[in-house]
């Protein structure tokens, strides 16, 4: 019986073995005509052992990542520096992508704060197709095919980036740099920077010259990194097909933001992952010489309160070609608020020690400016309530200049710049711009603010109809001490100081606080006198005072005698006929009721000593000592 269960049951053994035997080489066939992907330690390996055109960049794709950037809390908070306080309240989750090369990677493993990482292997968005480059042969050569061009026409950054994708992405500038910048020796312990570019839509071709430009021309013993700032571009090259060319530069971050920021912000976005000791705002379509960056960083290192730039030249945005410029010039301004620049006047460039010393300018431009990031941090940086981008270097250098600092631009330094087409620029940034500069008028320009809307209309209808909220910025200027706008058009810049006319004042001066009039008690010798507070009188010819707006305030008898200053104090002496445009017996009757001394910036008050109230200069704060009245105002046509 047991035999013949056997023979019943072994033909279905059979018919098993042999449906296992077709069954593995079934799997076998398909093991060697599709194999599985390479892992990304295979794939590294294998890219790393070709041959690469780049001899001075390590390409390393081993790991190649994109990091999504998280707050442990919606409203969190980062800062800049440990122990230093915040400065704008964007929330990590703004950032959507990082892309970090090798050595950022090193250096986020020594920990930041303010937010928790998630990491993901790749991130592609909607409808978007990762063109097909070799990227190394473009880099060699620099070319694109003819198939590739679009024809010669401006894009809506306002250049051609047809002819721009014809350049190579490394060109060498002509030498333009004067012959002493070459013979200079400057330290070995430089401070390290941050290059900081952001970019909204910008053409690939002139963000990588900008890119490759800053890596062949900075010191990597100074340059910490490079900061992208992609500040929401729509442009299907700047999403992964950046991501994946960006990671193969050493000691280049990429940054993407969720929301448009606007370039101000968006350069505050970058300056928050900066961890260089200066900050470099660079616009992204920027070519540097050899050289460029160490000047910057030796400037800064002497005194980190200085903002300094370099020379700024042109490259043509309809033919990409390189012009130097020829002569000295620094940075002003006009009284609609508009930056240009201007030959350096004749007195200032006599009065440099070489031709290549610093030379002072009213207003740093927008396009390349370095300043330390602990001074940048703590003075407040750029006004976070700025718009979009336009006069963000103007603000910057009122706060420079009248908050302790001060803005050069530095010769040996040379960086190109394309100017673009004006025409391009959409209404909507022409109305951002017109916005921050109302806010920079009511922040900074104090009086003087009613120059300013008597030169723009179309911005004192616009502060009509929404009157910006500047309270932070105010707050920033009385915790710097900063001086009064009076101070930079004497001392800075006093082209632009104003000479239209202004309404006359007569009679006796009333100090609001104390009650009492501005007088000079010496009957005889009253040169050198003393001013002080008296009882008013209107029979006393010393009460009887003239100003005609910010000039002398002529002394009632004498005529010939007016307010003037020694040692702080408010005395009468001789009145200066002729002179500078604007000396120290040059006071300006304000609106509030201030009366301040133009050349110093501070104003006058009435301080009780001992017996007497005498007038000394003190800063302004507005308290009711330093409050004065006139008893008749004349209008300005009025004679």
């Amino acid at each position: 019986m047991l035999l013949k269960k056997r023979f019943r049951h072994g033909p279905c053994r059979r018919r098993f073995l042999l449906l296992l035997l077709m069954l593995g080489c079934v799997l076998m066939m398909v093991a060697v005509l599709y194999p599985p992907l390479p892992t990304l330690h295979q794939d590294a390996t294998a890219q790393a052992s070709k041959p690469s055109s780049e001899a001075r960049y390590r390409l390393d794709f081993g790991e190649s990542q994109e990091w999504v950037l998280g707050a442990e809390e919606e409203e969190e908070e980062y800062g800049l520096l440990e122990d230093l306080p915040p400065f704008i309240s964007l929330r990590e989750d703004q950032l959507l992508v990082a892309v970090a090369s090798p050595r950022a990677r090193r250096n986020q493993s020594q920990g930041r704060r303010g937010g928790s990482y998630r990491l993901i292997r790749h991130l592609r968005r909607q409808n978007e197709e990762a063109p097909d480059r070799d990227w190394g042969t473009e880099e060699e050569d620099g070319q694109v095919s003819e198939e590739e061009l679009s024809p010669l026409s401006l894009d809506s950054q306002g250049l051609s980036e047809a002819l721009s994708a014809r350049l190579p992405l490394q060109r060498v500038l002509p030498e333009v740099r004067h012959p002493l910048c070459l013979q200079q020796q400057l330290e070995d312990s430089l401070p390290t920077a941050s290059v900081i570019l952001c970019f909204h839509d910008e053409a690939w071709s002139t963000l990588l010259r900008t890119v490759h430009s800053i890596l062949n021309t900075a010191p990597r013993a100074f340059l910490k990194e490079i900061v992208l700032v992609d500040d929401l571009s729509q442009q299907g090259q700047l999403k992964s097909a950046l991501s994946e060319y960006v990671a193969r530069l050493e000691g280049v971050k990429l940054l993407r933001s969720a929301k448009r920021l606007g370039a101000i912000r968006a350069r505050m976005l970058g300056a928050t992952r900066a961890t260089g000791d200066v900050l470099v705002f660079m616009d992204t379509h920027c070519e540097c010489h050899p050289g460029w960056l160490e000047p910057l960083l030796s400037r800064i290192a002497g005194d980190r309160s200085r903002v300094v730039s370099p020379v700024v030249d042109m490259i043509d945005w309809k033919t990409f070609q390189y012009y130097p410029s020829k002569e000295l010039q620094h940075g002003v301004l006009d009284w609609k608020l508009d930056f240009y620049w201007e030959p350096l006047p004749e007195h200032e460039r006599k009065a440099l020690l070489s031709p290549i010393s610093p030379i002072r300018s009213p207003v740093v431009s927008g396009e390349v400016v370095a300043m330390d990031r602990h001074y940048f941090q703590n003075t407040g940086a750029y006004d976070p309530l700025m718009s979009l981008r336009g006069g963000e270097n103007v603000e910057l250098s009122f706060k420079a200049w009248l908050c302790g600092g001060s803005v050069e631009i530095l010769p040996c330094s040379r960086v190109g710049h394309i100017y673009r087409n004006q025409d391009v620029h959409a209404p909507l940034d022409q109305e951002a711009t017109l916005r921050n500069k109302v806010r920079i008028a009511e922040t900074w320009l104090g009086p003087f603010k009613e120059i300013f809307y008597r030169h723009s209309p179309e911005a004192f209808t616009l502060n009509k109809a929404e009157k910006p909220d500047c309270t932070e910025r105010l707050q920033l200027q009385r915790r710097l001490g900063c001086r009064t706008f009076h101070w930079f058009l004497v001392n800075i810049y006093p082209k632009l100081y104003p000479s239209e006319h202004r309404p006359r004042f007569s009679g006796k001066l009333h100090n609001s606080g104390l009650g009492f009039c501005a007088d000079c008690q010496s009957e005889r010798d009253v040169l050198g006198c003393p001013m002080m507070l008296a009882p008013c009188n209107d029979s006393r010819k010393q009460q009887h005072l003239e100003h005609a707006g910010r000039k002398e305030i002529h002394f009632g008898s004498p005529k010939h005698l007016c307010l003037d200053i020694k040692q702080e104090q408010v005395v009468l002496q001789n009145c200066t006929e002729g002179g500078p445009a604007v000396h120290q017996q040059h006071w300006d009757f304000q609106e509030n009721g201030m009366i301040v001394h133009i050349l110093s910036g501070k104003c006058m008050e009435a301080m009780v000593q001992k017996n007497n109230k005498e007038l000394f200069l003190s800063q302004c704060d507005g308290k009711a000592s330093q409050l004065w009245q006139f008893d008749e105002v004349h209008p300005v046509d009025e004679r």
